[in-house]
């Protein structure tokens, strides 16, 4: 996972996503920790004023958990480098300052195909979303320039220029980190077709409704950007060992971390991000899916049943297999 930017937004989505386990971070930034920037770069402190942002990233992401990799990158991100930085990143979150920077991250994002957790925050008010040019069957395709196309976007002015609170960027750091935590665990709903708009002066949060545009530059009608309800049958540990036996292929969806320390015999491992991300096996199946606790297998067993082919769950995860 990358983080472009460590200042207002990349702050509290580093402090998030390190606090919570993740194992490997990769954090991209070229700038400096400036006094006047403290009260919303919450990562940094008054000793780091002038020194890399990138160095004080790495050591209150090991003070806070030592077992995270973060990998921090102090170089500015640009057309030129972009894939290059972000290419082994199966998620991005956009935590940058300033819209010619984000378009770059977006096209290399739509290149890549990864998803895209987007936030920005100006004054007292805020806008988040996830953009992803490859999701899932039955998602739509949802890319920046769909909100904001190229032409009609302009400069937008700094922080610097209009000011911006502080606890609002930790508040909206907070939703993006929550957002790339469902995309990485396979929970919940994400924002993909979803903006959230927050005014804090009013104490106010609304959505509203992406669809992508078409050729024409319109907004289409004619795209979901709800996925389709998809039952996905379970089987008990007896049963899974019953259709290994008959000839079904176990999948574990977990990480490589986890899977490190041990799956079933004869498993295949693919994490669950490279099954959103478009893995299709060669065959319809049948696969019964297996993750910790079952809930990552679920949701990698109702990407792959969108795609026809036949997955079940192992009901309870492997925690439930070893119970057994």
């Amino acid at each position: 996972m990358a983080v472009i930017g460590a200042g207002g937004l990349g702050s509290p989505v580093i402090l998030a996503l390190v606090a919570a386990g993740i194992g490997r971070l990769t954090v991209i930034d070229d700038d400096e920790v400036d006094a006047s920037n403290l009260h919303r770069q919450v990562i940094h402190r008054i000793r780091d004023v002038g020194a890399p942002k990138t160095r004080s990233v790495a050591r209150i992401a090991a003070d806070l958990s030592p077992e995270t990799v973060v990998t921090a990158t102090a170089e500015r991100i640009t057309a030129q480098n972009s894939l290059r930085l972000l290419q082994s990143a199966d998620l991005v979150i956009d935590g940058c300052d300033n819209f010619a920077t984000r378009a770059v991250v977006a096209d290399a994002c739509d290149s890549l195909g990864v998803p895209l957790v987007w936030g920005v925050v100006q004054e007292f008010a805020a806008q988040i979303t996830v953009f992803w040019s490859a999701p899932p069957p039955g998602l739509a395709a949802l890319r920046l320039s769909d909100l904001y196309p190229p032409e009609s976007v302009g400069e937008p002015p700094t922080c610097a220029a209009v000011g911006v609170l502080g606890a609002l960027c930790m508040q909206v750091g907070g939703v993006m980190a929550s957002e790339a935590i469902k995309l990485i665990v396979g929970i919940g709903e994400p924002l993909l077709g979803r903006l959230v708009i927050i005014d804090s002066l009013t104490g106010t949060q609304r959505e509203v409704r992406l669809r992508p545009r078409n050729d024409q530059g319109a907004l289409s009608s004619d795209r979901s950007v709800t996925p389709p309800h998809v039952a996905v049958p379970e089987v008990t540990a007896d049963e899974l060992r019953a259709a290994q036996a008959a000839g079904a292929t176990v999948l574990d969806v977990r990480e490589p971390d986890e899977t490190r320390e041990g799956t079933l015999a004869g498993a295949v491992t693919i994490p669950l991000a490279e099954v959103l991300a478009g893995y299709d096996p060669p065959d319809a199946g049948p696969f019964v899916i297996v993750c910790a606790h079952g809930t990552r297998a679920r949701r990698a067993a109702e990407v792959l049943r969108a795609r026809g082919h036949n997955a079940l769950v192992l009901a309870g995860g492997l925690a439930a297999w070893d119970g057994a």
